[in-house]
């Protein structure tokens, strides 16, 4: 797919420029853009293609996506704005903040553990509707009634869809609001983001369609051709892993406005490229002023807490508190790097020792879960541009 290639390098990363072409010459990309800051300050902001994935319109400046997973990476940050703040201790019991939590031996899991993915709930014995999902009140009676699978904070494993109703209910404890709210108010608004968890419906016009597309295979350790252990895994309706990707059955339509609409902070974020990369920015330095975490918190949620097999995506995976860390399963710019991927293509992440913060949305989806080829081709520009 020939497009035009649309927005400003910075002099010394022109290769990120080139390779943003060729992912939609040789990668399949339909609609995509990708936003790159250092120390704060914008050096790509690039965009092509078009804005749905099976439609003509052109993809513009501020042109949004569904970004999946990539939003678990914003919520994160919100826990751990409310423990930089004293509001949150991180090693005390999640029921200390929410008693009804504390059923079927969780009275030890703490609240470290939901950001590492080690609290042992990443399934659902009975699988919520959209309707229920979106319902924080049902959400988090579900989550609370859950047995763990695994007894908390021995071994870790991805909380697909549980990770954000444990979170958002330990956020509306603290806070009386929803993560949504707490995201609109205290980091999109002081920032200036172009990023939603629950889309607004006045903001609905800006967001394209996504779809499945093909491309090439990708490398990486979730790929489309994966070991066979992985494959059995997603093929087996009694996996933790199908189990967990499940816990919304059906899986709603992402094109549907009430999925968009409601908030679900592990899953449904709506972003641009330069939303995702303008937070990671303001994670690890001032942005405008404006910087969220302080240094200690930021080694904080970069120190490694679950590293290893991952119980649910039967590979090798890294977290710290709410972040995917620089690994085999999702390769980031450098060892020092944290952020957070989205299931077929969307990636939002930070690196501190060089100041970059990265954001890439799409509107094509891949199969992959982590190291989708584009953004890896995105990454690796960054890393042999002249100015890097």
């Amino acid at each position: 797919m020939d497009v035009d290639v649309h927005g400003t390098v910075a002099e010394g990363f022109e290769p990120v420029r080139e390779a943003f072409a060729r992912n939609f010459e040789a990668l399949g990309d339909r609609g995509a853009a990708v936003a790159v800051y250092r120390d704060g300050r914008r050096v790509v902001d690039l965009w092509a293609g078009v804005k749905d994935v099976d439609g003509a319109e052109p993809w513009r400046r501020g042109t949004a996506q569904v970004v999946r997973s990539a939003t678990k990476g914003v919520a994160a940050a919100v826990l751990l704005l409310l423990h930089q703040r004293g509001e949150l201790d991180l090693d005390a019991p999640v029921g200390q903040y929410w008693p009804e939590f504390k059923a079927h031996g969780k009275e030890r899991l703490l609240v470290r553990h939901v950001l590492s993915h080690r609290a042992g709930l990443p399934v659902l014995d009975r699988p919520l509707t959209l309707r229920e999902a979106a319902d924080p009140q049902r959400a988090a009676e579900a989550v609370a009634a859950q047995a763990p699978v695994w007894e908390p904070g021995t071994d870790h494993g991805y909380h697909a869809l549980t990770y954000g109703w444990l979170l958002d209910e330990l956020v509306r404890r603290l806070t009386g609001r929803g993560s949504g709210e707490w995201i609109a108010a205290e980091i999109a608004a002081p920032l200036g983001l172009d990023l939603w968890v629950g889309l607004p419906e006045t903001q609905a016009h800006r967001v394209g369609t996504v779809g499945g597309i093909e491309g090439p295979e990708p490398s990486g350790a979730l790929r489309a051709r994966p070991k066979r252990s992985v494959t059995e895994a997603y093929a087996d309706p009694s996996s933790l892993a199908r189990r967990a990707f499940a816990a919304i059955t059906p899986f709603p339509d992402q094109n549907d406005p009430a999925f968009r609409a409601a908030a679900l902070p592990a899953a449904n974020g709506v972003a641009t490229a330069d939303g995702l990369a303008r937070f990671y920015a303001s994670l690890i330095g001032p942005v405008d002023g404006v910087r969220l975490l302080d240094p200690a918190t930021v080694e904080r949620a970069r120190a490694e807490e679950s590293a290893g097999p991952d119980r649910v995506l039967v590979v090798g995976t890294r977290f710290g508190l709410g972040y995917m860390l620089h690994g085999s399963a999702s390769p980031f710019l450098a060892p020092g790097s944290f952020g957070h991927p989205g299931r077929g293509g969307s990636l939002g992440f930070a690196d501190p020792e060089s100041g970059i913060a990265f954001g890439y949305v799409t509107n094509g989806f891949r199969r992959t879960v982590t190291a989708d080829p584009r953004a890896q081709a995105l990454i690796r520009a960054v890393r042999r541009s002249p100015a890097f």
